[in-house]
């Protein structure tokens, strides 16, 4: 396309067009953009009384182009655009309105060129006042100081014993200290820096080193090639030069002799490790046993002991003494569960089973918060190694990026791969697990790609005595991402793609940009993303457009999903690099930042972060998620040193500064209710060869497995997903018809929805009914493997077949029965509105298996216990529930009108409490963690009080307020629908909405919503959410003591045996908890009857009190 067609935009957005169109508000504005749907098409924009008409224009097989005006208008054909504009400029042609305003193309100021040659050493630290100064008169800056610069050297001369040196040598010295270091000087401020005079001391100096160098060089770049692979006839030519010019610098030849060695050692390595086939796999990576000390608290007298892990043997040795036996241990499958308190970061409880079958709580106190978390993770390890799983349910993986700074790495990188340094950092006991997946992003890398990958190699199989196998590597200019992974996971990984994208000047240079990789980790997606944006504090807007332009073109993942961008496109999505978002502070604030950080006053600064303030705003990284920050800024540093920041920068055009900022960064965005948990984000003190400091993070992920039905595959499918009454209220002028996709990994192909109506159109604001009910039939019906799966949703337009907004829900947020959710749509990294609806699932007949995540547990130290979550979804899923939330599970369970925080489907709340943000409770959780599965028995009131009861090992889920699963059956019989089936609205939604009657089904039925209505539902009391019963069934709430022999409830014997009815089998069993299981000795374990045997795997029996009224049918 031609640019002098100014009506003609490019690949703006859809909302860009919007916005253009609106600000001309004349009828007959009109511009052209690329479709987004369809490769090759466009997109004709009019704006008519405030609303914006699309239409399509379509490429032939002939390439001649027609516009998708109204029916019954004849089709016409052009060659070019200019020719079909100039046409619809008339009237009659099937528009809303004829073509009259061409909306000019806004042309982008130029950016200034970024130098990208090797930078020179940067400055110290100078007073603001003295750089001007400087700067401002260099001329006259020398010359007075040059007497002073003399004398100095004369002094030290006179002061420096160099009777033990050659006459040659002290001749040479003086010589140049005295008169030559003068020259020097001058050849500086005549503008050469490579100070002649210095470097002909050192040749003199080095003479006999220099010829002990030639005579070395070439016999070790002989062996090189010998043990290197064939190299391009280019690489051999350097290296001959290398050896044959003796005018390099001394020091550039020793680096040589050093990198030479080094590379000839690892080559060797691998060489001799592949001849043999060694590829360092799990029997070859052993873990030594570790021992922790401890304190045992035991009826409140605290005693020292000793912890020993073994990971190999699988065993948990319990010592008094670091001498003392060991015949007292626990094997791997005795120990059931881990329960770490929040309270006290030091404190963990350990529940593991006797020998008769009794479980057991022992609680123990480390040393400091680091040591617990690795003693957690080696009994996760432990269990891992031992489980006897075909298939992983859970990995670990690195995340690291580093801006390299044009300089080569040193040899010893290590720390940076074991999390080791300041901020969140893994403790030295974990030092020996290896991660499952590396994922390492460069910038400003000097190195090929097979150099460096072989670094990287090497140093991963120094420390984890491991060959990982390459999965993929993308490099664009310096921008590079390498991708490693365990051999065991060779097989396991599929559908890898890799891209990039340039957004250096016009687009067009690839000194900034993005590189990215995806694949599939048997059944979940996994996506990477590395870049570099533009640099310069004042250019944050820019490295939003950078930001936005990356999410659009960058090609990754399943080609069957292009509606979505990389945001939904992924179960874990991490984005890293060297981002370049800086302290918005002023200069003059230089010497205040740097004191604040030697204090370690990070939050103030990361207040002013503009990362976090674009974030905050909603304009960039919508849905991402980052660690809390507890290191110092990366940037910039003096080379070689971690003590100094050089915050100024001589330029032509005056003294730039560059504050420190925490430019290196990691985020991150998975589907909501999966498990992620962040065990590390900080960055390493040890490597200074580049100005920035790497930055390293690392998660437990939850995945999935490519799951086979024992069903009969030749029966119809007997499970079912239901969307119903869905609303979508869009931020848009368009007027159009609308329509829903879903696509699904657990479908067969894509759903596409009937058109829904559009009911209330506001300024910049339409709201559409979908009226229809939608069912889907999944490909399985299992529910092992229907929970694990997510919706992503697509509100499409009718005419454009564009996507005016994208969301995802998880199915696992309608286990128990149907669901309401509130969820955040966007489209291109931009919030485009919200969509309310309902969603009911049906599975077959099944459980679930226990998750290697569930090993460890977040109690909160009162009796009750918080699960796992964490804060990928902490904003993002609005679920309303309708009748029945699920106490064991968490995100499900409300109170009152207020949304849980956890839940399922992405899109975050509005900040002014619009229909996005429902105003979620805040709650204590672990913010680092995720897990799908986490329980809670410890529902929050109105007051913001925990409710009074909790978890009984003995009796099951009891809570106050709460009534039995038959009880609640039969109460909801003498119910009406409505009073049943009472949701709770936003108060932006309207209400003429016909709250949905789904079929009721026998599932456990317990309430913790307050009902709307207060005359027509009572309450049990005051203070307790209400339970959907008739008054006739409130009884008083039963007021449990927290006592440490099994939580006997006071004031309330235990129910005889022989009056409870049978247990009627559920559904889905829930997983062991024994977070709030204390000591269960013998004689406080209830005896058991024929026919009702207590289970041994840690389910808990739930209770069945008498049934009332009649039975639901």
């Amino acid at each position: 396309m031609s640019s002098h067609q100014p009506w003609y935009h490019g690949n703006i957005t859809r909302s860009m067009a919007e916005d253009l169109l609106s600000k001309e508000a004349k009828d007959g504005s009109f511009l052209l953009r690329d479709s987004e749907s369809i490769q090759g098409a466009y997109a004709l924009c009019v704006l008519y009384q405030n609303c914006v008409y699309t239409y399509r224009i379509l490429p032939n097989e002939e390439k001649k182009l027609s516009v998708q005006a109204s029916e019954g208008v004849p089709i016409r054909f052009f060659s070019v655009l200019s020719d079909l504009v100039e046409a619809y400029y008339k009237e009659n042609m099937g528009l809303v309105t004829h073509l009259q305003y061409p909306v000019q193309k806004e042309e982008e100021p130029e950016e200034e060129p970024e130098a990208v040659s090797v930078p020179p050493l940067p400055p110290r630290n100078v007073p603001a006042n003295e750089s001007r100064e400087s700067h401002a008169d260099s001329g006259r800056a020398i010359e007075p100081s040059r007497p002073s610069f003399l004398d100095s050297y004369h002094q030290r001369l006179q002061l420096v014993d160099m009777s033990h040196l050659s006459e040659e040598h002290q001749k040479a010295i003086q010589e140049y200290f005295c008169s030559a270091v003068s020259l020097d000087a001058d050849q500086v401020q005549n503008g050469n820096p490579t100070l002649p005079n210095l470097k002909k001391l050192v040749m003199t100096i080095c003479k006999s080193l220099n010829s002990e160098i030639s005579r070395t060089l070439p016999v070790l770049e002989t062996v090189q090639k010998l043990v290197d692979q064939p190299q391009s006839p280019g690489g051999g030519r350097l290296r001959g030069q290398l050896s044959v010019d003796s005018s390099q610098s001394v020091a550039f030849r020793l680096e040589q002799i050093t990198k030479l060695i080094c590379s000839i050692e690892d080559k060797t390595k691998n060489a001799v490790f592949e001849s043999v086939g060694y590829d360092g796999g799990h029997r070859k990576s052993l873990i030594p046993p570790v021992t922790f000390e401890v304190k045992l608290d035991s009826l409140g007298i605290s005693n020292k002991m000793l912890l020993k892990v073994d990971v190999e043997g699988g065993k948990v040795y319990f010592k008094k003494s670091k001498d003392g036996p060991e015949d007292k241990y626990f094997v791997h499958n005795k120990i059931l569960q881990l329960v770490k308190s929040q309270k006290m970061q030091t404190k963990l409880v350990i529940v593991v089973e006797t020998e008769k079958e009794k479980t057991q709580r022992k609680e123990f106190v480390f040393n400091d918060t680091k040591k617990r978390e690795g003693f957690c993770q080696l009994l996760q390890q432990m269990k891992n190694k031992h489980s006897g799983k075909p298939e992983p349910d859970m990995i670990s993986v690195f995340v690291g990026t580093w801006n390299m700074g044009n300089a080569n790495p040193p040899h010893n990188i290590s720390s940076w791969f074991q999390s080791k340094g300041q901020g969140k950092t893994r403790d030295d006991t974990a030092n020996h697990i290896p991660h499952d997946i590396y994922v390492i992003g460069t910038q400003e890398d000097p190195l090929g790609e097979k150099e460096w990958i072989d670094i990287v190699r090497s140093t991963l199989r120094d420390i984890t005595n491991i060959s990982f196998k390459q999965v993929a590597t993308q490099t664009l200019w310096n921008i590079r991402i390498v991708v490693l992974a365990k051999p065991e996971h060779e097989n396991r990984i599929s559908h890898v793609f890799s891209d990039s994208v340039k957004t250096g000047i016009a687009n067009a240079l690839g000194n900034k940009g993005a590189v990215g990789v995806s694949f599939m980790l048997n059944g979940t997606s996994f996506g990477f993303v590395n870049s570099h944006l533009t640099s310069g504090s004042e250019k944050k807007f820019r490295r939003n457009q950078n930001y936005i332009s990356i999410l659009r073109f960058l090609n990754l993942g399943d080609k069957k999903v292009n509606p979505f961008d990389i945001t939904h496109r992924f179960t874990h999505l991490f984005w890293l690099g060297d981002l370049n978002y800086r302290v918005d502070l002023p200069p003059g604030e230089a010497e205040n930042i740097v004191t604040k950080i030697k204090q370690q006053q990070y939050q103030e600064l990361l207040s002013r972060d503009q990362l976090n303030i674009e974030k905050g705003s909603g304009n960039i990284f919508l849905d991402y998620e980052e660690e809390e920050i507890t290191f110092p800024p990366t940037y910039r540093f003096e080379r070689e040193t971690r003590e100094r920041y050089a915050y100024t920068k001589a330029k032509a055009t005056g003294t730039k500064y560059n504050l420190p900022s925490w430019c290196d960064r990691v985020l991150r965005k998975s589907y909501p209710m999966v498990h992620v948990a962040c065990h590390s984000y900080g960055c390493t003190t040890d490597i200074m060869t580049s100005d920035h400091s790497p930055v390293f993070a690392t998660f437990d992920v939850g995945v999935t497995s490519q799951f086979v039905s024992k069903n009969d595959p030749t029966k119809e499918s007997q499970g079912a997903i239901k969307f119903m009454n869905c609303v979508a209220t869009l931020m848009t002028k368009s007027k159009t018809k609308f329509f829903i996709e879903y696509h699904s990994s657990c479908l067969e192909k894509f759903v596409k929805g009937p058109d829904g109506e559009n009911q209330d159109c506001r300024e910049g604001f339409i709201k559409v009914r979908f009226g229809t009910q939608v069912e889907l039939t999944p490909i399985i019906a299992d529910p092992e493997y229907l929970l694990d799966q997510h919706i992503l949703i697509s509100i499409k337009s009718a005419d454009s077949d564009e996507s005016y907004g994208e969301t995802c829900v998880a199915l696992r947020s309608a286990e128990i029965a149907y669901t309401e959710f509130d969820v955040i749509l966007t489209h291109h990294g931009e919030r485009t509105g919200t969509l309310t609806g309902g969603i009911q699932l049906r599975t077959s007949e099944g459980k679930q298996t226990e998750k290697l995540y569930d090993f460890i547990k977040v109690g909160d130290d009162s009796g009750a216990s918080k699960g796992k979550y964490g804060d990928n979804s902490n904003k993002s899923y609005m679920v309303l529930p309708s009748d029945i939330s699920n106490p064991s599970y968490m995100g499900v369970g409300f109170k009152g009108s207020s949304v849980s925080s956890r839940g399922g489907a992405s899109g975050h709340g509005a900040k002014d409490g619009g229909s996005g943000n429902m105003s979620p409770k805040k709650t204590g959780y672990d913010h680092s963690v995720c897990s799908p599965t986490g329980k809670t028995s410890s529902p929050v009131s109105e007051d913001g009080q925990p409710a009074e009861m909790f978890d009984n090992p003995l009796y099951g889920l009891m809570g106050k307020a709460r009534c039995g699963k038959d009880q609640e059956i039969s109460r909801k019989d003498h119910l009406s629908p409505s009073e049943i089936f009472a949701f709770p609205k936003p108060p932006d939604l309207d209400s003429d909405r016909i709250p949905p009657v789904p079929t009721p089904r026998n599932r456990s039925f317990t309430c913790s919503e307050k009902p709307q209505n207060p005359s027509s539902v009572p309450t049990a009391t005051s203070s307790s959410s209400s339970s959907l019963q008739p008054q006739s069934f409130t009884k008083k709430p039963v007021v449990p003591s927290r006592s440490e022999g099994g939580m006997i409830m006071s004031g309330k014997p235990p129910l005889p045996m022989k009056n409870r009815p049978d247990p009627q089998p559920q559904l889905q069993p829930k997983p062991r908890d024994y977070r709030d299981s204390s000591e269960l000795p013998c004689k406080l374990r209830p005896p058991t009857r024929p026919g009702q045997p207590l289970p041994k795997d840690g389910h808990h029996e739930t209770p069945q009190p008498p049934k009332t009224g009649r039975p639901l049918k």
